[in-house]
């Protein structure tokens, strides 16, 4: 096994089993688990809590059966599924619960909650390009803080929130490296793979995934790139799972060379800003993040976004992962497909269920798809 193999081996093991990830890295740290439910979190207040955050994104075909008590059918799989596993006990091991409630659904899941780990809801102000915005979500950031103390039983000081933005910028930079490079080596990144190394960072201190990513990026650029026979994709939407999912597109010979996923790059798309107020840095970077329906922009800059994130990627087409019954998503759509016709640019749209994935409507999809590009 070469050494890019046993690497990538190393983050599939971590995308593969997060409980068993983090219940290690708890028994071996003596650190709680803080859980991070969808979509946007400051995360750095955690791990300056001296707590390891870790990405609530429910479970790849789950089965999903008491959940249905607690939320309607309409509810999206994703919230579907992170209500079974509190309930089934999966979470219980968790010492906190950080919650965002960008949609109604989740807004819904935090106060029906039913795991034994505290809730701690703030509330990311939608009007956002105002100064208001800013000062109003440093005292949503700042409750996080003070709860995250109560219940910690921990101090956590400016210093320790500055360290934890330093830690998680250079996380973002690397990983914006790493897609840059994926995108150059589709033959070793399949999009299972490239997939795996960002999905483990969700599981991982960032620092330790940080000092990974970057063995893997020296290992991979001593390899001549080779040129790619297949098609180039951009995928956008909430997530792009199961894995088998992604198995068809390395079926039909389509290579992942950009995304703009929730769960993958949006969460590293931008820096947070340096400056001598921590909390208030953290809100900036709210106010200064776009292209993702549930970070309101009347403009609606998506469109272009995608249609420039093609371009650099040299990409033949967008790929839509619509999660079905995901509204912002929904509400998005006819706008940037608009936009996309109107700039020649290709794309199909996918529909994506994580309990019941039609994977072989899926698959004659993107069949077609390939035929047609």
């Amino acid at each position: 096994m070469s050494q890019i193999d046993e690497l990538i081996n190393k983050f599939q093991e971590v995308a593969n089993h997060p409980q068993k990830t983090v219940l290690d890295y708890k028994k071996k740290t003596g650190k709680g688990l803080v859980g991070i439910m969808p979509y946007y979190a400051p995360e750095e207040i955690v791990y300056a809590a001296g707590c390891l955050p870790v990405g609530l994104f429910g479970a790849q075909n789950p089965e999903i059966s008491a959940a249905r008590a607690y939320l309607p059918p309409f509810a999206c799989s994703l919230m579907q599924a992170d209500m079974e596993l509190q309930l089934n006990g999966t979470y219980d091991c968790l010492d906190a619960v950080l919650f965002s409630v960008p949609c109604d659904t989740l807004r819904c899941m935090s106060q029906k909650w039913h795991g034994k780990a505290p809730v701690i809801v703030f509330t990311q102000p939608q009007n956002r390009k105002i100064e208001a915005a800013v000062t109003f979500l440093k005292a949503e950031y700042d409750h996080v803080r003070k709860e995250l103390e109560r219940i910690l039983g921990v101090t956590i000081t400016d210093m320790a929130l500055q360290e934890a933005i330093r830690v998680y910028n250079e996380n973002r930079q690397v990983m914006r490296e790493f897609c840059d490079v994926a995108a150059l080596y589709p033959q070793i990144f399949t999009p299972v793979k490239r997939h795996d190394v960002i999905k483990a960072r969700w599981f991982m201190d960032k620092a330790e995934h940080t000092a990974w990513v970057r063995e893997l990026i020296a290992a991979v650029q001593k390899e001549a790139v080779q040129p790619w026979t297949g098609k180039k994709v951009v995928l956008s939407g909430i997530m792009a799972e199961p894995d088998e999912f992604l198995d068809i597109f390395s079926e039909f010979g389509f290579a992942v060379v950009a995304d703009d996923l929730a769960q993958e790059s949006r969460q590293y798309r931008n820096d947070v800003p340096y400056g001598i107020d921590p909390l208030e840095q953290l809100a900036t970077w709210w106010q200064d993040f776009d292209g993702c329906p549930l970070a309101m922009n009347v403009d609606k800059p998506r469109g272009q976004m995608l249609i420039n994130m093609a371009k650099k990627a040299k990409a033949d087409a967008v790929v839509i992962c619509m999660m079905r019954f995901c509204d912002p998503e929904e509400f998005d759509y006819p706008i940037y497909k608009a936009e996309f016709e109107k700039a020649g640019l290709r794309y199909t749209v996918l529909d994506l269920d994580l309990e019941s994935p039609s994977l072989e409507q899926i698959r004659t999809r993107l069949q077609a798809f390939s035929e047609i590009l």
